[in-house]
């Protein structure tokens, strides 16, 4: 059975966090929803790079998804903090164990919900001042810790999404995508 990853995107979002999970995910088989928070389909993300949406957020059950990834830039971040569907869906995703991606300042939504209670995390560095005491890991670009996955920032972007991959995939699934990809070097 495909797996289902939905991406929130929201104006400022860092295109590089979105871009590289996504492909990885895609390679690996994983049907990937960018669900868009804005008015509409077209989302400017930072360096003025613009990318469409598949949907809007109010177009897709997050409840059918098998893992919600939330992307960092900090207007990005801004935004999706926010969107009360999203921090529902994400309380509800912890809770439930469902995994749960969110890389650069994207951890910070979820600690703002207070998710990272008892968990590890990485973020961007000075990020983590919002983080409960004893959450920050800052040695490790991808934190996994059961289902919910970190990163700290875009040049982990392609490490974050073969860790994704590797938790709705499988170790050979993300291995032959990262072979594929020359990431394994």
């Amino acid at each position: 059975m495909t797996k289902l990853a939905a991406v929130i995107v929201a104006d400022g979002f860092e295109p590089l966090e979105v871009v590289a999970p996504v492909d990885a995910l895609r390679r690996g088989g994983v049907e990937v929803a960018l669900v868009s928070i804005m008015e509409g389909n077209d989302v400017l993300g930072a360096q003025n790079i613009t990318l469409h949406a598949d949907m809007l957020i109010d177009q897709i059950n997050l409840d059918d998804c098998d893992m919600l990834i939330i992307p960092g830039g900090s207007k990005g971040v801004e935004n999706i903090m926010k969107c009360e569907t999203v921090r529902e869906a994400l309380t509800s995703y912890m809770q439930a164990d469902k995994y749960v991606g969110a890389i650069c300042a994207g951890p910070t939504v979820l600690a703002d919900c207070r998710l990272l209670i008892g968990r590890k995390a990485t973020c961007y560095p000075g990020c983590e001042e919002v983080f409960p005491e004893g959450s920050y890991v800052n040695d490790k670009q991808v934190v996994v810790d059961d289902n919910l996955i970190t990163a700290d920032g875009p040049g982990a972007a392609l490490a974050f999404g073969l860790a994704l991959l590797e938790a709705l995939a499988g170790k050979e699934t993300a291995a032959q995508v990262a072979n594929a990809m020359l990431a394994d070097k």
